[in-house]
């Protein structure tokens, strides 16, 4: 049985030390970094995981690559009497993913679209880059796609601010069923705050 040609770019990022990717990413990250925030792109990057969630060359769909620092919240020094580990200054951390903060900034600068899902797609010491495929739910080829005429739908608005992304549905606690997800159903906030 013959190998699609996305099997083998998923392989290859799945092991990028082994392969070409690499060096490849390391040259990208070079121009990546003078890049502002939020950038639309002509095509994704990593094709392979961009179609596995659902991305389409068409009309109505665009890819955006986001930039996020990385690291826990900078929070300025208690100037009151504390002893250090009592400031509450370390691993001050974002209630959501650097990733579920990627979709939602791209779907504010593109305000017509709704983000779809996302992928990682590099990183360095200072910053995690994403990249966002977003959807016009009231373009006619999204209206008339078997697969993606659901986006459409006034109920999914504002579904990255939601979290009904994979990553925000990860990030809510209602990525997997079963023991130890009692508290998150039907949503985070439910079962007196006791989700996370």
């Amino acid at each position: 049985m013959s190998k699609s040609m996305y099997s083998y770019v998923r392989d290859a990022w799945k092991r990028p030390d082994e392969t070409e990717v690499k060096s490849l990413l390391w040259h990208r990250l070079q121009g990546w970094r003078k890049e502002g925030s939020v950038v639309r792109i002509e095509r994704p990057t990593r094709i392979d995981r961009a179609r596995n969630l659902g991305y389409r060359a068409k009309q109505g769909i665009i890819v955006a690559r986001v930039k996020i620092r990385r690291g826990g919240r900078r929070k300025s020094r208690y100037i009151r009497g504390r002893r250090t580990a009592h400031m509450g200054m370390r691993h001050v951390t974002p209630g959501k993913s650097l990733q579920r903060i990627a979709e939602e900034r791209a779907s504010r600068k593109f305000v017509n679209m709704e983000a779809l899902n996302s992928y990682w797609v590099g990183e360095d010491g200072r910053s995690k880059w994403f990249e966002v495929i977003l959807v016009d739910g009231h373009h006619p080829a999204i209206k008339n796609d078997a697969h993606l005429s659901w986006m459409s739908s006034p109920k999914h608005r504002g579904r990255a601010e939601r979290g009904l992304t994979s990553s925000g549905v990860k990030g809510r606690g209602m990525g997997r069923r079963g023991k130890g997800t009692e508290h998150t159903r039907p949503s985070i906030r439910s079962n007196a705050n006791k989700g996370k």
